[in-house]
């Protein structure tokens, strides 16, 4: 039993793992991405190393915020989806993983997201006076970073919360590895019982209602 118990705890944090791996790099796949819609602001150079802000321009830092927190919103989702399918090491394990994996994912799609951004929007050493020039996008507040490992735990947990088995599906009973299988019901069909009919044709102990045996008499209590 306990090399079972081992055997299925180290499955469970093997996926884990792996799920952490997995969303990692499905958030830096949505940081690229966020990097190329961000879009950016647009300055006007009024002396070296100095510029103003274009009218209308400072509106591009909150759409580059609500960019990302849909990124993050749809990376979150996903992940929380795609580990569900892991049927046999649903649990705890499962949903740290995705928890670890969604923080981490976080940091690295605005890392890789500002760094892909700076590259796409390269800024000139030196422009001339009035010149226009663009700004790469940031994200502008940290905060944005906790939509994805939150709406994933979310996700997560209503899947569980849905689920109409104790097991979660997996086929084991127990949080951490496969303790031990999850007992079946079997009904226990034995072919030389006598069952009682039932149905059209089944006997009704000795009284047939079709036999028009007339009135059935009636007892009332004495008043």
């Amino acid at each position: 039993m306990a090399a079972v118990r081992s055997g299925g705890l180290r499955r469970e944090v093997v996926a884990g793992l792996l799920t952490v791996a997995g969303v990692v790099l499905a958030s830096a796949v949505g940081g690229a991405i966020w990097g190329y819609l961000a879009p950016v602001e647009q300055l006007l150079v009024t002396e070296a190393g100095r510029g103003v802000v274009l009218t209308g321009e400072s509106v591009h830092q909150f759409d580059a915020l609500a960019i990302f927190v849909c990124v993050g919103a749809v990376v979150g989702v996903l992940s929380a989806a795609g580990a569900w399918r892991l049927r046999s090491v649903r649990g705890p394990v499962l949903q740290l993983g995705l928890l670890a994996g969604s923080l981490l994912g976080a940091f690295a799609m605005r890392t890789i997201g500002e760094a892909v951004a700076e590259w796409h929007h390269a800024r000139p050493d030196d422009p001339p006076v009035g010149q226009i020039v663009d700004i790469a996008p940031e994200l502008g507040s940290a905060l944005a970073m906790i939509v994805q490992p939150l709406l994933a735990s979310l996700v997560l947990m209503f899947l569980a919360a849905l689920s109409p088995s104790e097991d979660l599906g997996t086929g084991f009973g127990g949080p951490f590895g496969a303790t031990r299988p999850v007992q079946r019901f079997v009904p226990d069909l034995d072919p030389g019982a006598s069952y009682t009919p039932y149905g059209p044709n089944a006997g009704y102990g000795g009284y047939d209602p079709a036999a028009g045996a007339g009135p059935v008499p009636e007892s009332r209590p004495a008043r």
